[in-house]
């Protein structure tokens, strides 16, 4: 019994030591190490925060002048990833959440997202390329991974960009912010 409470903590130990390494070296690394150099990885990445299927919300305590200048997709064992790679001053704030129709911003008007379900990601505290001083990334259309089959942008409205995730399948999914260099990362677990 004592070898196996051993064995059990040395592999707890271990788990914990793999995430504190794999989250450290996101951070240490470039941001390509976090996702999308390769369509699928299974260098020991691990999913970022706790996953459901929930809408997340994020506040952050000062406005802040940001751009969406890439998204970048990844597939990794058990899970998907998209990462939202911001440029300018200051931290996002989100929501997402599912919507069973992806129309664009302050409209009615539907948009085209293949897939069958649809995750809405509202990124807030987001100004126009030109405020900031940086050229336009023309971001439209990102081809899917895995699970996902494409990621929209719907635009700018009123300080905020809206991206559908196109989906086979409805996952449970978390949402973190990671700096140097500043991004937000959204992790889709599979069934």
């Amino acid at each position: 019994m004592e070898h196996l409470r051993s064995l059990l903590g040395s592999v707890v130990v271990l788990s914990a030591a793999l995430t504190l390494s794999a989250c450290a070296g996101d951070e240490a690394d470039s941001a390509h190490s976090l996702s999308a150099a390769l369509p699928h990885s299974t260098g020991g990445v691990t999913p970022l925060g706790d996953a459901d299927v929930a809408s997340k919300t994020h506040r952050p305590e000062a406005p802040s002048q940001l751009v969406v200048t890439d998204v970048r997709l990844g597939t990794h064992d058990g899970f998907d990833r998209v990462v939202f790679d911001l440029e300018g001053e200051g931290k996002p704030g989100w929501f997402v959440d599912y919507t069973v129709a992806p129309a664009r911003q302050g409209s009615v008007y539907p948009i085209e997202v293949e897939g069958n379900e649809f995750l809405s990601v509202n990124i807030d505290g987001i100004v126009f390329p030109d405020d900031i001083g940086i050229d336009d990334p023309q971001l439209t259309t990102t081809p899917g991974v895995g699970n996902i089959t494409e990621v929209v942008n719907t635009g700018v409205f009123e300080g905020r960009n809206r991206f559908i995730v196109g989906l086979d399948n409805e996952s449970p999914y978390s949402v973190q912010i990671l700096e140097d260099p500043l991004r937000i990362v959204i992790d889709i677990i599979y069934h």
